[in-house]
């Protein structure tokens, strides 16, 4: 089993940047992907970003492409996603996946992931 914790998320000002970080434990060597989805009231989650865990190779979503950044840990088990140049569309509560099979053409489908997080609330307001 594996359990993922996410931090970071918050209050900012458009234009404004956060940084949330995702925490993996258990049997985490397994893991292929870890991921980042989001999602806002009233719509399906949608994806954001992922990373290869072992190849450190790096994904966006459209939406986010050339303002979010996704990285990794590996000593820590610990996945980040900074977000740069925040706007209202971005607020949603944001959660990290993880999976130890998901493939590469799957990698933005929520149902492909077992592993999830609480979810952390990211709010853009001025």
């Amino acid at each position: 089993q594996v359990q993922v914790i996410e931090s970071g998320g918050g209050l900012v000002e458009p234009g404004g940047s956060l940084r949330l970080s995702c925490g993996a434990s258990g049997r985490t060597a397994s893991l292929r992907y870890m991921a980042w989805f989001r999602q806002a009231p009233g719509k399906e989650r949608e994806f954001v970003s992922a990373i290869n865990r072992r190849g450190g190779h790096t994904y966006y979503s459209d939406a986010v492409k050339g303002r979010f950044a996704i990285s990794r840990d590996t000593a820590k088990d610990t996945v980040y996603l900074q977000m740069n140049s925040l706007n209202p569309q971005d607020a949603a509560v944001y959660y990290c996946a993880a999976d130890s099979n998901v493939i590469l053409s799957a990698i933005g489908v929520p149902s492909q992931y077992d592993y999830w997080g609480q979810g952390t609330q990211v709010t853009v307001s001025s």
